[in-house]
């Protein structure tokens, strides 16, 4: 009887994978770059990338996607001849490896969208034509290796092969020993352990490798230690040392290399028996489950339906409590309920967090292909990568950072020239760092060492006066189709970045932007989003009546509102709205009543109480009536453009089947114009 398998359903597993292997090789090519411009060889990069590229084959012939093999195949034979030579590969090759890798991550997104991988572009297997004989004509002048029987010099890695090579032509003697445990030898002392230790003080160990026997008299263990060692004390110390005859050692030597077109895979990648190297080993210890972020979705949507249930619960037992039945009991399992959902909550939010790595690993190859097309040197420094946030939130970040960054090579750091002239280095600098700025937000700064930004030069494109304040010029920035460049180019020019930017981070995502510059010095632009965005903390309130929640990581505080101390300010002609003025240490804080702004009917007296935000930096308050307290919410967005207003996120149910709208008072304050400054809310 045969079945068949339809290898569709391993395609999802088979893209996480791949695409894991893909950024990893990226990373890697980097730092291989890195080291050699520096003067250097990373020998531990080259040999991950390889065991990156040959994974990526083996996944992609088990499910057949043969275009991603054949690129894959081509890339690691390259990678694999220069890693059995133990030396980097030439720098220009770096530039098609990278394309190569870029060509498997093109396939594996059209694998993603249903499509078909195409076949592999014949200009790449042109230029890989061109490196392969390269790499032959090397092979051909290549030092000396190892006299050591194939199946131990397979085992050994470029840089043990470049180890015993050394020390042989500084004057030691390549020697194996081959040691064979068995009870007896364990009850004189000797034991892998023990000979390892003896060892050290007469020789130097190059590799120990387990060898298995057939079970004999000579290996009632049926296992031997293969000991590769340099050494210039006597055959006779080495023996002593490892338990054995002298005349069961054996020396070998150097021998010039033969080319040999036909490798067997085994060389080059772990040994199956290695499981300290085997990184699928590693994965299964480490006890690592890969879920599609589709199910995280689904239970976070059944969390969210159980918390909505339990706010009806609440209500209900609200309600028997004032009819005057003896709800106690019925009341502490509605708490003990509460705090299980919390922890549910807690726990399903950390299952959905990436590191903040996952984002930032994209960037320094973002900034090498920037370079090339702006002629410009770059520097990037990452720092904070151990952060985390929800995968979400990641994913909507990624295109304001490579937004950011584009600007920051392209339009604020100068040319090579151009910096010489203004007495900077060469190569300008790039930093981008990620810090929990509370245990809700993160905080991510994107800063440069460029030229700054010129206010009436953005002015002038405008059209508008020239900014007084940071804020204002970030505004004008923002502005859809503003940007400094006279011609578009291929990576800007066209006046979307900020916008786009602006959007998402302070639109979508509830979050703040602020902006710091100095001409001549650099530029700092700052992001505060929140870690997660589907069910967050929220405070309730009322105002005229109507219920508004706000979350709590946009709050900088809740204030009482003293009217005999606040200074009214008539609204302007322009329909800004009537506001007070409040002291808070020290500083003018203006009050906006929230009635006023949505145009509800309140009594006079009433917005006792005042939340404060930050608005780009500086307070700006809403004055409400009543503050309900602080609870969880589902955040609902209203992603219907007819009915998106500024200042409205979305929508909550807090269990009365009522929608309750969610605010994003920074938004609000932004749309009013106030709370720039006490000055600006005066004029």
């Amino acid at each position: 009887m045969t079945t068949s398998t339809d290898l569709k359903e391993f395609l999802t597993a088979y893209l996480v994978e791949a695409e894991e292997h893909v950024a990893l090789a990226n990373q890697r090519l980097l730092a291989l770059e890195a080291a050699q411009r520096s003067g250097g060889h990373d020998a531990r990069a080259l040999r991950e990338i390889f065991r990156s590229l040959h994974t990526i084959k083996g996944l992609s012939a088990m499910v057949g996607v043969e275009p991603v093999v054949a690129i894959a195949h081509r890339l690691e034979a390259f990678v694999r001849g220069y890693d059995r030579l133990g030396t980097a590969p030439p720098l220009h090759s770096t530039d098609v490896l990278l394309k190569g890798v870029q060509a498997i991550a093109q396939r594996l997104t059209a694998l993603g969208r249903g499509e078909a991988a195409s076949p592999p572009p014949p200009e790449l297997l042109a230029e890989l034509d061109r490196l392969d004989s390269t790499q032959a004509a090397l092979v051909e002048q290549s030092g000396p290796e190892l006299d050591l029987e194939p199946e131990l010099l397979a085992k050994l890695a470029p840089f043990e092969v470049e180890q015993a090579v050394r020390g042989i032509r500084s004057g030691e003697r390549g020697v194996i020993a081959e040691f064979f445990p068995s009870p007896d030898r364990a009850a004189q002392g000797f034991s892998i352990n023990s000979v390892r230790e003896r060892l050290s003080a007469c020789a130097e160990i190059v590799r120990v490798l387990p060898r298995s026997l057939p079970v004999s008299p000579e290996s009632p263990a049926g296992l031997s230690f293969v000991l590769i060692l340099l050494t210039q004390a006597s055959d006779e110390q080495v023996a002593s040392a490892v338990g054995v005859k002298a005349a069961t050692l054996k020396p070998f030597s150097t021998l010039r290399a033969v080319a040999s077109p036909d490798v067997p895979d085994s060389i080059g990648a772990p040994a199956i028996d290695d499981e300290e190297n085997d990184p699928l080993a590693a994965g299964v210890r480490r006890g690592i489950v890969r879920v599609d972020v589709n199910r995280l979705d689904d239970a976070m949507e059944e969390l969210a339906t159980l918390i909505v249930t339990r706010y009806r619960l609440a209500r209900a037992v609200a309600a028997l409590t004032a009819r005057g039945v003896n709800t106690r009991e019925l009341s502490d399992v509605v708490a003990d309920n509460a705090r299980q959902l919390r922890s549910l909550r807690a726990a399903i939010v950390r299952v959905r967090m990436v590191s903040v790595s996952d984002l930032l690993d994209r960037v320094p190859l973002l900034v090498r292909g920037l370079q090339r097309t702006t002629n410009r040197r770059v520097r990037v420094e990452l720092e904070g990568t151990e952060a985390e946030l929800d995968k979400s939130v990641s994913e909507r970040l990624f295109p304001v950072l490579v937004h950011l960054v584009r600007n920051a090579v392209d339009h604020a750091i100068e040319t090579p020239d151009e910096r010489v002239r203004r007495k900077k280095p060469e190569e300008g600098l790039l930093r981008i760092a990620c810090r929990a700025h509370s245990n809700t937000r993160l905080e991510l700064t994107v800063s440069d060492d460029g030229r700054g930004i010129d206010r009436q030069a953005v002015a002038r494109k405008a059209g508008r006066p020239v900014p007084e304040t940071e804020a204002a010029l970030l505004e004008l920035l923002c502005m859809p189709g503003l940007s400094t460049r006279d011609v578009a180019t291929t990576t800007s020019g066209r006046g979307m970045g900020m916008e786009i930017v602006k959007r998402v981070v302070i639109d979508e995502l509830g979050g703040e932007l602020e902006l710091a510059t100095e001409l001549g010095t650099g530029t700092t632009f700052t992001l505060r989003v929140p870690l997660t965005i589907a069910i967050v903390d929220a405070f309730a309130f009322e105002c005229a009546g109507q219920r508004f929640v706000v979350p709590v990581s946009t709050v900088d505080e809740i204030v009482e509102v003293d009217r005999a101390e606040a200074v009214a300010v008539p609204a302007n002609a322009d329909g800004r709205p009537n506001l007070d003025i409040i002291l808070r240490r020290g500083h003018a804080v203006p009050v906006v009543r929230l009635a006023n702004v949505f145009r509800m009917t309140h009594e006079p007296g009433t917005g006792q109480k005042a939340i404060i935000v930050r608005r780009a930096g500086l307070p700006i308050a809403f004055a409400v009536d009543r503050m309900l307290g602080q609870q969880e919410v589902v955040i609902r967005p209203m992603n219907d453009a007819l009915v998106r207003v500024p200042g409205v996120s979305g929508a909550t149910d807090l269990g009365d089947g009522r929608p309750t709208l969610v605010l994003d008072l920074v938004a609000l304050g932004t749309s009013l114009g106030a709370g720039g400054s006490a000055r600006s809310a005066l004029t």
